[in-house]
């Protein structure tokens, strides 16, 4: 099977400064689920700018880049071992079918600095 990778990395500080200047891209990038995550840190900006990071890195992953979906159809989830995941929606998941994505796995981490994510894509046909 195909493998394709796609990686992002954000400055977090320049992240918190966007954020603080625009409140409202929040809505527009992240989910309620994602916005509640965050928010309830004592420091969100590491976390929002690690999930920005597993969006731009699916995108890349997939080579669409995100003109072919918003960043809101891709979700970072955790599951109950707090492993993180995406969910994929509406045109992201549309567009991951036709790429014949058949597994994707996500790594996401961040210091006081900087956040990261890389993206691996399994692909192929059924």
């Amino acid at each position: 099977m195909p493998i394709k990778v796609g990686t992002d990395i954000m400055d977090i500080e320049r992240f918190r400064q966007v954020l603080e200047r625009r409140p409202r891209l929040k809505d527009k990038i992240f989910t309620v689920g994602e916005v509640a995550y965050c928010e309830a840190k004592a420091d969100p900006a590491p976390h929002f700018a690690a999930r920005f990071c597993a969006k731009e890195a699916f995108a890349k992953a997939l080579g669409t880049g995100v003109s072919k979906f918003s960043m809101f159809e891709v979700e970072v989830v955790n599951t109950k071992q707090g492993k993180p995941e995406l969910e994929l929606y509406g045109r992201a998941r549309t567009a991951a079918v036709g790429a014949w994505v058949r597994d994707l796995d996500l790594s996401i981490s961040h210091s006081n600095f900087v956040a990261i994510a890389v993206v691996v894509l399994e692909t192929g046909e059924n």
